[in-house]
């Protein structure tokens, strides 16, 4: 008995429910995964975690998945090996990288922030806190180039925060935030052109600095740049409330409430139903729908039923954004829509992008799970992850089948365009060397199954909503095990006929190894974590 109560006494400190790990799925079960990842790749480019200590890590701090579809899973377990390569120690704690080679335009430690939203979005479901806050800490404290690109961050780190609960560290972050907000609100100026707040209130930005070069909607009061900054006044307003400071919360709030305002004011087409770019000095909207139009959403800045979700039938269209490799960038049927592999290797005007895949279907998420709206469904949003998943795949010159993510992609062919003219300029030094986008660290896919398919929602509070966009009878099966979320452990799992995990029928949500919500179908439950 004295043993019995050392090990439990042992496992409570460490912090591990008393039940391991694990409460169903089996980690080494998907460590298949991860070798043959290992096996046929070429590692150019260590950094903290080498491939062969890739499991180890993987196995002890991300959430397993276990699904029928196997493309889906496979890129889901492809896409954490990735994320791993990017882990790099440095003098100032870890970061996060986005390319593995050293880039020209990279800041300190070879650090780029412009996806960096998207590397705390994804690795917000790690285990291990110490990698994202040391990587906040960097950004806020340490040196890292905060505004060289549009950012996020406050946004980023209040998702963090709903789930892992850690309030030192957020509160901790807020003075830097504020400060950070404050500075894009002075601006600047690049190319004689204004980063920043103009006097009508309106952020604008050039689309190179929006990480989107050669769009063809170009410069000005873009609707990325404007939600960014409506997403963090809000999340700046949250945080402040946690702190306890009224007035910051209050003064954040009604920024957030003005500048959303001026974007339904300024930047929706009422003619077009969609959000557009609004050029420097001028009073009409440009012409062409781009993708970048569903970014409020992102941040849930449309008022629901106001007729705003109309824009979203555009993802259906193959007149419009929809590809059989990827969701394009711009509408197809515009006259200046491209896809070309002469001149710079990464344009935004056609090809189909990870990135702001990543951010489409992060809002489209938004608009299922906030909206009551039937312009897309459960069914749309399926079919885009499926699109996404085998995106994620390159055909070697034996004409083996590699998963891989890279820089932008042709949508029809699924060619990645970038690697295709970097390989035929010889690896040039000077663009990154070789490979330069291999693993590249520029989008989500692991949050985008967490958070949207199998529907864990993160909550300020001690709830999780669970809603799954799995559609009705598409699968039978599913389970998503290891979620460590609050400091406890969820284990979500669906099953229709009760024989595939012998936990029972219907939609599970047990939290620490104890059955805290239940529905017999796929439909939204909120479950108490206490």
């Amino acid at each position: 008995m004295r043993i019995k109560n050392c090990l439990i006494t042992i496992i409570l400190i460490i912090g591990l429910p008393i039940y391991g790990q694990n409460f169903i799925l089996t980690p080494n079960d998907y460590k298949g995964y991860i070798d043959k990842f290992n096996e046929k790749d070429k590692e150019l480019y260590k950094q903290y975690i080498p491939n062969d200590s890739a499991w180890h890590f993987l196995e002890n701090n991300i959430p397993f998945l276990d699904c029928p579809d196997k493309n889906i899973e496979l890129t889901y377990y492809f896409r954490w090996w990735t994320y791993r390569k990017h882990i790099k120690n440095t003098p100032d704690g870890y970061i996060i990288t986005e390319f593995l080679p050293q880039v020209a335009w990279s800041g300190k430690y070879n650090s780029i922030n412009c996806a960096a939203s998207f590397h705390i979005y994804e690795g917000r479901w790690l285990k291990d806190n110490k990698f994202l806050e040391n990587y906040g800490n960097f950004w806020l404290k340490k040196g890292g180039d905060l505004r060289s690109y549009s950012f996020w961050i406050a946004d980023a780190f209040w998702a963090y925060y709903t789930v892992k609960k850690d309030t030192s560290f957020i509160t901790g972050l807020l003075p830097d935030l504020v400060d950070n907000y404050q500075k894009w609100e002075i601006g600047r100026m690049f190319r004689k052109m204004l980063i920043g707040k103009n006097s009508d209130g309106l952020f604008s930005t050039v689309d190179d600095r929006d990480a989107m070069e050669m769009s063809i909607g170009g410069n000005g009061k873009r609707p990325t740049i404007n939600s960014y900054m409506f997403g963090d006044a809000q999340a700046i307003s949250k945080i402040a409330h946690i702190a306890g400071d009224k007035k910051l919360e209050f003064l954040y709030a009604a920024k957030a409430d003005t500048l959303k305002a001026l974007v339904l004011k300024n930047l929706w087409d009422k003619n077009s139903n969609f959000f557009k770019t609004l050029p420097y000095n001028k009073n009409e909207l440009v012409t062409v729908r781009e993708i970048l139009g569903y970014t409020p959403w992102y941040f849930n800045l449309p008022p629901p039923n106001s007729g705003y979700e109309k824009a979203w039938e555009f993802i259906k269209s193959d007149q419009y954004f929809y590809a059989p490799y990827g969701l394009t960038t711009t509408e197809r049927n515009h006259p200046k829509f491209e896809i070309s592999y002469q001149g710079h290797e990464c344009k935004w005007n056609g090809p189909s992008w990870p990135y702001s895949t990543s951010v489409t279907l992060t809002a489209m998420a938004n608009v299922l799970n906030n909206y009551n709206q039937e312009n897309v469904n459960s069914n749309d949003y399926f079919n885009q992850i499926q699109i996404f998943a085998n995106a994620h795949r390159r055909v070697d010159e034996k004409g083996n089948i590699l998963p891989w993510i890279d820089e932008d992609l042709n949508p029809f062919t699924g060619d990645w365009i970038s690697r295709t003219m970097l390989k035929q300029l010889g690896w040039q030094q000077n663009k990154g060397g070789e490979e330069r986008g291999k693993d590249y660290n520029h989008s989500t896919f692991c949050d985008l199954v967490i958070s949207g398919l199998i529907g864990v929602r993160p909550q300020a509070d001690e709830t999780v909503i669970i809603n799954p966009l799995v559609p009705v009878g598409v699968w039978d099966w599913f389970c998503l095990d290891n979620v460590y979320y609050h400091g406890k452990v969820l284990t979500i799992v669906y099953d229709k006929y009760g024989n595939k995990y012998n936990k029972g029928t219907g939609l599970k949500c047990f939290v620490n190894g104890e059955l805290k919500g239940q529905v017999n179908s796929l439909q939204k439950i909120v479950v108490s974590i206490q």
